[in-house]
């Protein structure tokens, strides 16, 4: 048994290590596959995505890994893609002609700020204040119904394989509770978006990296939330969002638990360049 993570981040973004050192750590880590999935690039300025200059370097380093590692680990080329209308997408040309071995599509900007730079939602709480304020306000079910409204749209319109974090418009509740995901209209925004999901297709991760670090008491999704994905028969992985060889597979025993709870019997890897049910437990996916 071992397990399969397809959502790392390395120094070409805002990771802090190399691609080889990742693979390292996964191989340690008796895993059976690693993604490579760095911020896309984007057309203006912040302290995360990669640069559009360095994606040839990016893959470079990837396919050397290959090659080195190849008897070890299938290691696979992703990118984590924004979705921003008129901006960014997954199903942008540039992407496509990448060839990515799979997509991560994911929500971290919504709406701009007057000078017209996008407000990111997921950096400091301080930040999200501001841009809840300035932008919309104070009105956070205004924020959080334009956060599932873009991913409803980014599932509908782009098709990724892997939705990102799908529920990450929540890390701020643990310092300060903007909203209750009890709340019937929150509960709403989320049913239609897992309804989007179930009817286009594709992947939902269960995401760790709020757990480990601190930012929420429940993986991305909630555990309610996972429940109404089983039974929407929405299918699921288990990623980390690793900035960092260490944390590649932190929290994922107790994603595995929760998946279980809710009636999971299998997760999706990608092995041998294809995506495949296969049956797990909290030690890992079970290789027959």
């Amino acid at each position: 048994m071992a397990w399969t993570n397809y959502h790392n981040h390395c120094h070409y973004c805002d990771g802090k290590f190399s691609v080889e050192d990742h693979v390292i750590s996964a191989i340690e880590k008796n895993l059976i596959a690693l993604g490579m999935s760095s911020h896309c690039p984007v057309d203006f300025e912040n302290g995360w995505s990669m640069a559009k200059k360095d994606i040839p370097g990016y893959f470079e380093e990837i396919r050397s890994a290959k090659n080195k590692y190849h008897e070890q680990i299938e290691i696979y080329t992703s990118l984590e893609i924004d979705f921003i209308p008129d901006i960014v997408s997954p199903s942008d040309l540039f992407i496509t002609e990448l060839k990515l071995d799979y997509t991560i599509g994911s929500i971290h900007f919504v709406e701009a700020f007057e000078d017209g730079k996008p407000w990111e939602i997921d950096g400091s709480t301080a930040l999200f204040e501001r841009g809840l304020a300035e932008i919309h306000q104070n009105d956070i079910k205004k924020v959080v119904q334009k956060y599932f409204n873009l991913t409803r749209q980014m599932i509908r319109d782009t098709r990724p394989d892997i939705i990102g974090h799908i529920d990450k418009i929540k890390m701020h509740n643990r310092k300060k509770p903007f909203f209750s995901e009890n709340e019937r209209w929150y509960r709403n925004e989320v049913e239609e978006t897992l309804k989007t999901l179930a009817v286009t297709g594709g992947i939902m991760e269960v995401n760790t990296r709020g757990l480990y670090k601190k930012y929420s008491d429940t993986p991305y999704p909630s555990p309610w939330v996972i429940s109404r994905a089983y039974e929407m028969d929405i299918p699921v992985c288990i990623n980390s969002d690793a900035h960092t060889p260490d944390e590649i597979t932190l929290a994922f025993e107790y994603a595995a638990s929760l998946l279980k709870e809710a009636g999971y019997h299998t997760i999706q890897v990608l092995l041998k360049d294809k995506w495949q049910s296969l049956p797990f437990d909290n030690q890992g996916v079970i290789i027959s």
